[in-house]
């Protein structure tokens, strides 16, 4: 017998339904490939089969549970399992999921439960078929059924249609027809909850109702978390772009003013410095890629320098290297190094009287990259130290890059003394992955 008393075991067996419903969803949430398929609410063929993997399992074995003994009656979920797969996955997830679900009952010679499953995952198919945006589905919640009377007066008004009152009342149509079958036929052909008239049959309804809306609820704040955690993405993308944007104009200007100051006196060298300049567009123009190997950074240095030094003179600009080789492949973001050096050749260097220096140093130490620029230029004062990370385009872009790439994961130091030069020590995580495959984005990220 299914009958139940409108005592503590009917509440019970109620609250341990929703109960089993709210566990199930709540332990597939973790599982990253089954969150992938809820964010995608176009699902191609291979997303609908990964959904009914993950959830007809745990509903199939809730229905064994059940068939196992009368305590475990709240583990059967099928009627609102294939329900929730039809609203999810379509009008055929819905009822291959819910005939899935049924097989242990249908062995069971309950012969009504896998029409009736099927049934359930149809309508629920059907409904998301009709709805006009199926992100009205998720708003389907635990307290949606208080809405009732404001909806019913909004249909009466001919206003706007609350698209999720729509499954809600086909859930209370289908345990009404589940009731109606299970009294009209043979008892053991269909499992449902007897308990007789009255109030009884107003709180199945209430509990079937959350059945759904509870896991809807809780699939909906998974959905919500990952759309807040890619728009975040986009949004730190977004700002390396703008950051990358400010710097290549930037570098642009002042090589173009170094071309057009050569051109008037020295043709020869100037058709060598547009040679290097075009080796540097061709860097600029080419794909953006956020990271990439110290190897081709130093490269592109090289053109600059290349530039700078025909600029200065050869007797008055000398550049000095030492490079570890070991650090030649790690992987550093783009175009970060240029801004330092041109900032110590424009503000270091070319005020200075006599031969100008500059040093760059790479090494590694405890798995962490070392970058080391430093110039014998006149030094930066205490009043222009004090504002170095928020003046200016070049030094604070680079610090703000490191800033949204690393968090708090970097270290740029930042030392000068008047008349004797400056010193940029950057220190930052090791990137050397064997797949040469680099995240546009740090994982561990926050800004």
């Amino acid at each position: 017998m299914n009958t139940l008393t409108y005592g503590g075991d009917l509440l019970l067996t109620l609250l341990l339904h929703v109960g089993a419903a709210a566990s199930i969803c709540a332990w597939l949430a973790r599982s990253a490939t089954f969150r992938k398929v809820l964010f995608t609410e176009l699902r191609d063929s291979d997303q609908k089969l990964k959904l009914l993997l993950f959830v007809t399992p745990p509903l199939a074995f809730g229905v064994i549970l059940r068939i196992v003994g009368r305590p475990y009656r709240a583990a059967d979920l099928m009627l609102e399992g294939s329900f929730l797969l039809g609203l999810l996955g379509g009008r055929v997830v819905g009822p291959l999921g819910g005939s899935i679900i049924s097989l242990p009952a249908f062995f069971h010679h309950e012969w009504l439960s896998m029409p009736v499953a099927a049934a359930a995952g149809l309508v629920g198919g059907l409904i998301r078929l009709t709805v006009p945006n199926t992100e009205e589905i998720w708003k389907l919640g635990p307290f949606t059924f208080m809405s009732t009377p404001r909806w019913l007066m909004c249909l009466y008004r001919r206003k706007k249609v609350s698209w999720e009152m729509l499954p809600l009342g086909a859930l209370v149509v289908l345990e009404l027809g589940r009731q109606a079958l299970g009294l009209a036929t043979k008892p053991q052909w269909l499992f449902y909850l007897d308990v007789g008239k009255g109030w009884g049959i107003a709180l199945v309804l209430l509990s079937t109702v959350m059945a759904v809306a509870v896991p809807m609820k809780i699939w909906n704040n998974t959905r919500i978390e990952m759309n807040l955690e890619q728009h975040q993405q986009l949004l730190l993308k977004a700002r390396m772009d703008a950051l990358t944007a400010q710097i290549n104009p930037h570098f642009l200007f002042n090589t173009l003013n170094t071309v057009s100051s050569l051109i008037r006196y020295d043709p020869d060298t100037a058709r060598g410095v547009v040679i290097k300049l075009s080796n540097i567009l061709r860097r600029l123009l080419r794909k953006h890629e956020t990271f990439v190997p110290l190897q081709e950074e130093l490269d592109f240095i090289d053109d600059y320098l290349d530039i700078e030094v025909a600029r200065f003179g050869h007797d008055n600009l000398q550049i000095h290297k030492h490079i570890d080789e070991r650090t030649l492949d790690a992987f550093v973001p783009s175009m970060f190094l240029q801004p330092i050096v041109e900032n110590a050749l424009k503000h270091g260097l070319a005020a200075k009287l006599g031969v100008g220096e500059l040093n760059i140093s790479t090494a590694t130490q405890d798995g962490r990259l070392v970058i080391t620029i430093e110039d014998n230029g006149v030094g930066i004062s205490k009043e222009r130290m004090a504002k170095v990370y928020q003046d200016g385009i070049g030094i604070s872009n680079v610090h703000e890059r490191l800033r949204v790439l690393y968090g708090a994961d970097f270290k740029m130091d930042i030392s000068s003394r008047e008349g004797e030069g400056t010193r940029i020590q950057i220190e930052i995580p090791e990137l050397i992955p064997a797949t040469h495959e680099v995240p546009l984005i740090l994982p561990a990220t926050k800004v």
